[in-house]
């Protein structure tokens, strides 16, 4: 019964946000809600709906306070000289500013967050987008597809899995660089691709006309906020905060609290231009928050209330004993689409150990489980899920709908996830 509920409370969650039936905030708070009340819950959903929220507090924290230090480092002008050098590179031609795009996306993302990458790719590449004329889902897909392939040791997911099933990151990631290459060349030739098809919708086939002229242009609003002696400063501040924060010394959300505050005290000592600049981006930062929290409803309801268990128990024991061999190869094909169903949390911890030690029973090694799960959940999957924030972050910046962003986009990822799946076969790292 309650796998039952929780399959069609996720199933209708996904419906009315792909066909733009509710929005997202309203979906994730409501239809939880009613599958708990459905299911007998009654006053216990008060309770699940705390703990969710408890739980995605910090996460929350994180996000707004690190859109309000991106956003006034950004107002002070630390991204211009990086914006000025990637138009130098990439010109004015889509073959070369869409891959352009992927390796700006791709450096950022060594810090292993999907937030921090999207936080500075997308605004930094979308006035060029807006400029040309470019798709700007093509933004939003490729930003996800640098970041969806480049799991490392210290990522969420990796991470994950290695403290649910005790093994070493080393074990699980090390066979698993020839197959990240392998994506990563599937990323940057995707970019291409995509590119060159604007080049050609577009007529930009030698870039744009003559006159054009790709340099950074600022308004005079702009100007005003702009603090281009503190360019340094403000570059060893995000590093600072961005290194403290890889290293899990401090929790993300107190360095990035207290990195608002000193870029605030830096660049804008002035109370009234502190107000201003808070202003400036608390649109955006409320937008994150309530989605967050609307997240934390529902997966409080559908962790603590044993709907997510039961699914997991459930489809595990539809595997026959005579399939074990092929238990990799299709979790590595499932993978990515399984991030529209679990959260990280809920398939690594709950549904992963389950399934490891029912392959291990049969005769399969629990670390290409592990590994298997990696080409896919929440890393490929993590930029189009409806479970994770990095989804409305990545859709809101770019200034696209939800639902486009993740049509247009999950093919792009779940052929990335596929293709590395027939790497791993290919090369041995786990059987067919």
């Amino acid at each position: 019964m309650l796998a039952l509920l929780g399959l069609a409370t996720i199933a209708l969650l996904l419906a009315s946000i792909l066909t733009k039936k509710m929005s997202p905030l309203v979906a994730l708070i409501a239809i939880p809600i009613a599958a708990a009340l459905i299911g007998g819950f009654g006053m216990e959903t008060s309770k699940f709906i705390v703990g969710g929220i408890t739980k995605i507090a910090p996460v929350a924290g994180m996000f707004v306070f690190a859109i309000l230090f991106f956003g006034i480092v950004t107002d002070a002008g630390m991204l211009d000289p990086v914006i000025t050098g990637i138009l130098r590179v990439v010109g004015s031609r889509p073959s070369r500013i869409v891959p352009g795009t992927a390796l700006l996306a791709l450096l950022i993302h060594l810090d292993g967050s999907g937030a921090v990458t999207f936080l500075v790719t997308i605004p930094a590449m979308l006035p060029l987008y807006t400029r040309l004329g470019i798709d700007k889902r093509i933004l939003a897909c490729v930003a996800s597809l640098a970041a969806g392939v480049n799991f490392l040791p210290w990522t969420g997911p990796m991470i994950r899995a290695s403290a649910a099933l005790h093994i070493p990151v080393s074990n699980i990631f090390m066979p698993l660089i020839p197959v990240q290459l392998v994506g990563l060349v599937f990323v940057f030739g995707t970019a291409w691709w995509l590119g060159r098809k604007e080049e050609i919708r577009l007529g930009l086939q030698h870039g744009a006309p003559a006159g054009f002229t790709h340099t950074h242009v600022l308004t005079d609003a702009e100007k005003l906020i702009r603090r281009p002696q503190n360019f340094w400063i403000n570059i060893v501040l995000t590093t600072v905060v961005l290194g403290v924060m890889i290293s899990g010394k401090i929790d993300p959300v107190v360095m990035f609290m207290v990195g608002v505050v000193l870029a605030l005290m830096i660049n804008y000592p002035n109370v009234d231009q502190q107000r201003a600049r808070i202003d400036a981006h608390a649109k955006a930062a409320l937008l994150m928050a309530s989605i967050l929290f609307a997240a934390g409803v529902f997966t409080g309801i559908m962790t603590q209330s044993g709907m997510l268990k039961a699914m997991a128990a459930t489809a595990v024991g539809f595997v026959p004993a005579e399939l074990a061999s092929h238990i990799p190869a299709v979790l590595g094909v499932l993978s990515m689409p399984l991030s529209m169903l679990f959260d990280p949390d809920s398939f690594y911890f709950g549904v992963l150990p389950v399934v490891a030690e029912v392959s291990h029973m049969l005769g399969v090694a629990p670390v290409q489980v592990a590994q298997a799960a990696l080409l896919g959940q929440m890393t490929t999957g993590f930029p189009v899920s409806p479970l994770t924030p990095a989804t409305f972050l990545v859709a809101g910046l770019a200034g696209i709908d939800l639902a486009d962003h993740q049509k247009y986009t999950f093919k792009f990822l779940f052929s990335a996830s596929i293709l590395m799946t027939i790497a791993c076969i290919v090369i041995g790292v786990f059987p067919l």
